[in-house]
């Protein structure tokens, strides 16, 4: 009564109670993780973010490029993260349905009665007995009026869940890009080692005939012979295992880019490890937006604050419009005229409106509010602990690389002159100038050392994927849609 005699609009009262009610609603928690500005690790080399996205690229190995650009288009694990990506896709699609469009089923009816009269009574009875036939149909609609943002918080729910898959699918591809480089870069560092163990079997060989050769002289004990021909043996049965490792590897390699029942011959390893890419420079602040798993956790985490909305917002009343509309079609027989029938079609329309309020279920609706907001609680802290994790995982990766690249270099300055101490000393003992003891020790000191070199050159290569992978490579965020609600 009070709006009408001050001439305000229904609907202005109708819009402030919605922006009151909307008000009671908490809102979406901010997590604030603070990052350093800089990492605690050496200096790196500035690096363009569409090499980021790529890093496989920086490694300058067609056989590297090939293999992951074949996973990531056709192993299981790519098509299996397409697939759950699909999935959340129809999944939103069908509740975006539900939320904006009005629920309209279509009825329809059809019915055959047969009526016998069996006593009839009284003055002015005119009832017929016969078949009567019902035709009809009805178009109800059930449409909320959202007053309170309930679609609204609804609609939020859904964009985030979203994109919270999509984060998780881009962050399966990464991981299968890493997954790939570092078994490829293993396969390297087998076949590196199994042709350094077929040279050292060779070299096992050479001083074997030697040893024997001056044992049938009488030059040297036969003692010398039996070691050299032990020597060999070892020699060879490593080199035997090395075979076996490698072709494990290829297998794995083949299986994880989806060839895995295709030939050895098809996936070629060559027994060379290139010079691991320098450092990369990065800050720590760039993690928030380049890592999938933070994005994905942030999604999550703005999608259960909308859940907690929506659970807030069913405590308030909910008012539905039920318009309807029919048309019914009766067959009858025909009292005035016996053995005839009469039609009669006729409509009907009709517009009405339910007002529901949760009076019982409130105390149910409460607990659940309780509970979801224990669930955004678990959620802030899942991307807090998400972020720090990021931050610790990068930082080891840069520090690691940058120890393994100047451990590569003083292994390689080792290995070269443990190489030339072997050489002299295997032409001093076919020469007779030294004895075997000397030139096994040189032997196995050169052994070592390119043993050495050569696991600290695959580890560099390895700890590479890992840094590109930690930064967030892999991927570009720039295929992502940016959404306030999504971030």
């Amino acid at each position: 009564m009070r709006l009408a005699k001050t001439g305000a609009s229904p609907l202005l009262a109708v819009s402030s109670l919605a922006l009151i009610l909307g008000a009671c609603t908490t809102p979406a928690p901010k997590v604030d993780v603070p990052l350093p500005s800089a990492y605690q690790a050496p200096a790196g080399t500035p690096l363009a973010t569409q090499t980021l996205d790529q890093w496989w690229t920086t490694f300058d190995d067609p056989v590297l490029n090939d293999l992951v650009t074949t996973a990531l288009a056709n192993s299981p694990d790519a098509r299996l993260a397409a697939a759950r990506l699909d999935e959340a896709r129809a999944v939103r699609q069908g509740q975006i349905r539900e939320l904006y469009i009005p629920q309209t089923p279509v009825v329809g009816s059809a019915s055959r009665t047969k009526t016998d009269i069996i006593d009839q009574s009284g003055s002015g009875a005119f009832t017929l007995g016969g078949v009567t036939k019902t035709y009809a149909a009805n178009f109800d609609v059930s449409w909320e009026l959202d007053l309170i943002g309930r679609r609204r918080a609804a609609r939020k729910v859904v964009d985030n869940d979203l994109a919270a898959a999509r984060f998780a699918y881009e962050g399966a591809r990464a991981a299968l890009a890493a997954n790939v480089a570092q078994s490829y870069f293993e396969a390297r560092g087998y076949a590196v080692q199994l042709e350094d163990a077929r040279q050292n079997a060779r070299i096992s060989k050479s001083l074997y005939d030697v040893s024997a050769e001056k044992g049938r002289r009488g030059l040297s004990a036969e003692s010398e012979g039996e070691r050299t021909a032990a020597d060999l043996a070892q020699a060879e049965a490593q080199v035997a295992q090395l075979e076996a490792q490698l072709q494990a590897s290829r297998r794995s390699l083949l299986i994880l880019v989806g060839k895995g029942v295709d030939p050895l011959a098809s996936l070629p390893v060559e027994p060379v490890l290139a010079k691991a890419p320098p450092v990369p420079a990065s800050a720590p602040a760039a993690l928030l937006a380049r890592r999938p798993d933070i994005r994905e956790a942030a999604a999550r985490l703005a999608s259960a604050s909308g859940n907690l909305n929506v659970n807030e917002l069913a405590l308030f009343p909910t008012l539905t419009m039920t318009p309807s509309i029919g048309i019914t079609k009766q067959i009858s027989p025909s009292f005035l005229t016996p053995g005839d029938t009469v039609s009669t079609t006729s409509s009907a329309w009709s517009l009405g409106g339910n007002l529901s309020i949760p009076l019982l279920n409130i105390p149910k609706l409460l607990s659940d509010i309780k509970a979801q907001g224990a669930r955004v609680e678990q959620a802030a802290v899942t991307y807090e602990q998400t972020v720090q994790k990021a931050f610790g995982e990068t930082e080891n990766a840069l520090v690691q690389q940058d120890a393994d690249q100047r451990r590569v270099v003083l292994l390689a300055a080792g290995e070269r002159r443990a190489a030339a101490a072997y050489e002299a000393s295997r032409k001093g003992y076919a020469a007779g100038l030294t004895d075997l003891t000397t030139a096994l020790q040189a032997e196995q000191s050169w052994r070592s050392s390119r043993t050495a070199l050569t696991g600290a050159q695959t580890q560099a290569l390895q700890r590479a994927v890992q840094t590109y992978k930690a930064l967030g490579g892999g991927w570009s965020p720039e295929s992502i849609p940016a959404k306030p609600n999504a971030q």
